[in-house]
């Protein structure tokens, strides 16, 4: 950004007259700027705060462009809010102004079973989506850990991917159409309802996955696909991590293309040994959780195939879900890694990041050298399918020396992704706490063009300054401290 687009329009608080005319568009009961309101929406997953001059709960489009328009006018910030379930700063308003929520935008407004798509809002949340697609025996396959709390925007905003996105792909393959307001205000419609569309530049695109700072999702059309008819799930323990990999590398080339396949390194396996109801190796480094879908005679025979590969590397020990509780308590033991490695530390600095698959053993190798280099304790898991990876690096808040090795720590490791031709983010988004080190992926030409296209649609940098290649390393200055009471 030019120096003056970096600075965003803020000229200070919100005026009372800003917040009197704010209140008369949405309606005093819409927003609140009382200091224990403000609160609620200081922080997300990534656990730092930034407090809102006012947070502002508008019910359409024409509410957020005249809030907009406003905001253009009088000189303030914006920044579209979901569930505030992001784990990288991407809905933290840490230049104040308005927070605007999505909370009185939950309507499903329609499934076309024919067509098979869906128009929601962006504050429904993806587990509502599901549980109504499957009710016309229809489901929305992105599935980030989520799911249970997060908004089709949220989703949308950050390109939200989850277990099944090795077969099923991330969101945005399955946004077709949106409803935008622009940082000007104006209310666009990209996409189209058809299937194939290449009418202009892909507007859609463009706005899924850029963080809020591009625009305001106001409507999505999403496309869902037919439930599969049957799942079969395996649980898989090898005794060496390298092995896991060339399972992962064998199942596929195999010709079936698994609908999950998750692993766990040897430190998230001792996390959730409490959590599984069946025994588990000692000497187990890997555990692969691997799902195959569709109909039942084929995917039993595809189940076979991938038990038979994973013998032949050297499995030892591979479990078949007979029940539905079965496949539960094999989740659950995925499911649980986040919650069971708070109680080795504190605290956890959680980084998404994807390397090519065969890439995998590398780096985890590398972690591991560089969790002895740095002497923190570091879990390792996620969608070894599609390469992407979820590094846990442990720290004690309260040790200050703990916190600085777990932040060179983290340095590290961005390094060692980049070499290995992998990306900083997989599916968390960039937001501020993968901002300073976008040069490691990111040529200076790139963040440019990038820059040209902000300015170009938010020449007064008034949607959710200061994130990804606009970083601003001054907000730290404007960050409520932990210790704060």
């Amino acid at each position: 950004m030019t120096p003056e687009h970096t600075e965003a329009a803020r000229k200070g608080p919100l005026e009372k007259k800003v917040r009197d005319q704010v209140r008369k568009i949405v309606g005093k009961e819409n927003c609140s700027d009382r200091r224990e309101d403000l609160f609620l929406f200081a922080y997300d997953g990534m656990n730092r705060r930034y407090l809102p001059d006012m947070v502002v709960h508008p019910k359409d489009a024409q509410q957020i462009s005249a809030i907009v328009k406003l905001a253009n006018q009088e000189g303030f910030t914006v920044v579209p809010r979901g569930a505030g379930s992001g784990l990288s700063g991407g809905s933290l308003a840490i230049d104040g102004g308005l927070v605007l929520t999505v909370q009185n935008m939950r309507r499903i407004l329609e499934i076309d079973e024919e067509s098979m798509t869906a128009w929601v809002e962006p504050g429904v949340l993806n587990v509502e989506l599901q549980e109504a697609a499957e009710e016309k025996g229809l489901f929305f396959p992105p599935d980030p850990a989520s799911m249970n709390y997060s908004t089709i925007g949220g989703n949308a905003a950050e390109n939200a991917g989850g277990p099944r996105a090795v077969k099923y792909g991330v969101t945005g393959e399955y946004v077709m159409a949106l409803e935008v307001v622009l940082p000007t205000g104006e209310i666009i419609h990209t996409g189209s309802a058809a299937i194939k569309s290449v009418t202009g530049y892909d507007l859609t695109s463009l706005m899924v996955g850029s963080e809020g700072t591009l625009g305001f999702i106001t409507k999505l059309l999403v496309r869902l696909l037919p439930i599969p008819e049957t799942i079969r799930t395996l649980l898989v323990a090898f005794p060496d991590l390298h092995m896991a990999s060339k399972a992962v590398a064998r199942l596929m080339a195999s010709r079936v293309v698994p609908s999950t396949l998750e692993f766990m390194d040897r430190e998230a396996v001792d996390c959730v040994r409490d959590y599984l109801d069946m025994k588990i190796p000692d000497d187990t480094s890997a555990l692969l959780l691997v799902e195959v879908d569709g109909s039942a005679a084929v995917v039993d025979m595809e189940a076979d195939v991938l038990e038979r590969v994973c013998r032949e590397i050297g499995a030892r020990m591979i479990l078949r879900a007979g029940t539905p509780e079965e496949r539960d308590s094999m989740w659950t033991a995925r499911r649980s890694i986040s919650p069971a490695i708070m109680k080795i530390r504190r605290m956890k600095i959680n980084e998404d990041v994807s390397v090519p698959r065969m890439k995998i053993p590398d780096l985890i190798d590398g972690i591991e050298g560089i969790a002895r280099k740095r002497e923190v304790k570091i879990v390792n898991f996620g969608h070894a399918g599609d390469g992407n990876v979820h590094v846990n690096v442990l720290v004690d808040p309260d040790d200050a020396g703990e916190m600085e090795r777990g932040d060179e720590a983290v340095k590290d490791i961005f390094k060692l992704v980049v070499s290995l031709q992998g990306s900083l983010s997989g599916e968390h988004g960039i937001g501020i706490s993968k901002a300073p080190f976008l040069g490691l992926e990111l040529t200076p030409q790139s963040q440019e063009v990038m820059r040209r296209i902000k300015r170009a649609l938010d020449p007064n940098n008034i949607f959710n300054p200061h994130k990804s290649f606009d970083f601003d390393p001054a907000s730290a200055r404007r960050e409520i401290p932990r210790s704060y009471e």
